[in-house]
């Protein structure tokens, strides 16, 4: 049984992870520029808030949820670098492909390219950085990493608040071949180029050998099903804890710029330049002090350290959920900056933890299943269900400071019973991983 514990260079290793982020911040860029183009989307398309959010979540996430399991599968076994560079390639078209959509049924068959596409990133991603870098260090390189949810997500806002600050100066464009092309379609025709081009910068990716527990055995689907089974009380606690967290925030960030432009009167591009910015500096901030803490709680001998902040993150997200009832603009600021502050904390340490308690030839399509629970439930739901609140519980557009609130504020309750409900469970999946790997040892 292989089990190589010879780690590359901290340089090595790091460059690594700079790789991964760009594609990561490129993938959300691709995946979250639809929440400041609502407007003009709509008005082409002449579509509900509803059909929209549907566009945001849910058409993007069932396709990024059942490829990711199998691709999962293919980041065990085969090379994971070629299957990032070729997940780029093709998630880059698709985005491309939705800046020539002619109806709405066009950009969802589009969305849903873009999800199949996207999820051969992350799990390949998390088991390279798994085999880069030493236990004690996972959590801080995977959220420098997941840093690209935010950089993503703030750079798609900027972006949009720029192009449109542009298109109301100019107007269309007319392209050879492709003929008059709206402003918001010119966005994802640049975003397609440039993650096809990106996608050659993979090839700068050293494969690090794989390593730790399961390291290098080959193993049969039904046995990660049977392995997953006697750990289920820590997988499910886990999954479906951090899935709330995932679902209050995919549900609240996909509508405020909506509340910024409804409720304070703000134009998109203040939106894109302001929000944007903000997102950027403190979801960063926030994702590295999550995986920081978790590192320098494992080094204090806590187990449970992953659970641990994600626990923490979604008491003090609770808290900080009063931003969207503010009216004051100053105070409004200074609180969604430790909102998006704490929503941040666990997206780093919620995968890290994952490595923790499962064999390394089971990592990616663990990885997988997390992703497809977070994404589905997330992604998939949460922009859907602050929209159905507003268009169908307050039947007026200008309530959905109200529906993010509430929907926020209810599930982000159940993420921290679930959180709470996982802490012991996870400690016994620990000792279930340490026990499974001697019985390996003996039987090699």
């Amino acid at each position: 049984m292989l089990n190589n514990n010879n780690y590359p260079t901290t340089g090595r290793a790091w460059f690594t992870v700079v790789i991964l982020l760009l594609a990561y911040v490129l993938s959300f860029i691709d995946r979250q520029i639809l929440n400041l183009l609502v407007g003009p989307i709509r008005a082409d398309l002449g579509i509900s808030d509803t059909q929209m959010s549907l566009l945001m979540g849910l058409s993007f996430a069932i396709f990024y949820t059942v490829a990711g399991i199998p691709l999962g599968r293919v980041a065990d076994s085969r090379s994971r670098r070629g299957l990032i560079a070729w997940g780029i390639f093709f998630w880059s078209l698709m985005t491309a492909a939705c800046g020539l959509a002619k109806t709405y049924w066009h950009f969802v068959l589009f969305r849903i390219g873009v999800g199949a596409g996207e999820a051969a990133l992350s799990p390949a991603a998390y088991s390279l950085m798994a085999d880069s870098f030493p236990p004690e260090k996972r959590a801080t390189a995977i959220s420098v990493y997941s840093m690209g949810i935010y950089l993503g997500a703030g750079m798609a806002f900027l972006l949009g608040g720029i192009v449109i600050t542009w298109a109301n100066a100019k107007g269309d464009v007319t392209l050879p071949v492709l003929g008059v092309i709206r402003p918001w379609q010119l966005i994802f025709l640049v975003l397609g180029v440039v993650g096809a081009l990106f996608s050659l910068v993979l090839l700068a990716i050293r494969e690090p050998t794989r390593k730790g527990v399961g390291a290098g055995v080959a193993v049969p689907l039904k046995d990660v099903g049977a392995y997953l089974l006697k750990i289920r009380k820590a997988v499910i606690c886990h999954n479906f804890g951090f899935a709330c967290l995932s679902f209050a925030s995919y549900g609240a960030s996909a509508w405020i710029p909506t509340f910024f432009i409804r409720t304070h009167g703000l134009t998109a591009g203040e939106v894109g330049i302001y929000y944007g910015s903000l997102v950027m500096v403190a979801g960063s901030l926030g994702i590295v002090f999550g995986g920081r803490l978790s590192d320098y709680l494992a080094r204090k001998g806590h187990q449970d350290a992953n659970m641990r902040v994600g626990l923490l993150s979604a008491v003090l997200t609770l808290m900080c959920n009063v931003v969207f009832l503010v009216d004051n603009m100053t105070l409004l600021w200074v609180i969604m900056f430790f909102n998006v502050f704490t929503v941040a904390m666990p997206f780093g340490v919620a995968p890290a933890a994952i490595q923790e308690v499962m064999p390394n030839s089971m990592r990616g399509q663990a990885s997988a299943i997390y992703l497809f629970v977070i994404t589905l439930i997330g992604l998939g739901i949460g922009p859907t269900a602050v929209a159905l609140v507003t268009d169908y519980v307050f039947q007026d557009d200008m309530a959905v400071r109200y529906s993010i609130f509430w929907v926020a504020s209810v599930i982000t309750i159940g993420a921290v019973v679930l959180l709470w409900l996982g802490i012991k469970p996870y400690r016994e999946a620990r000792e279930t991983l340490a026990a499974w790997g001697a019985r390996q040892e003996q039987n090699a």
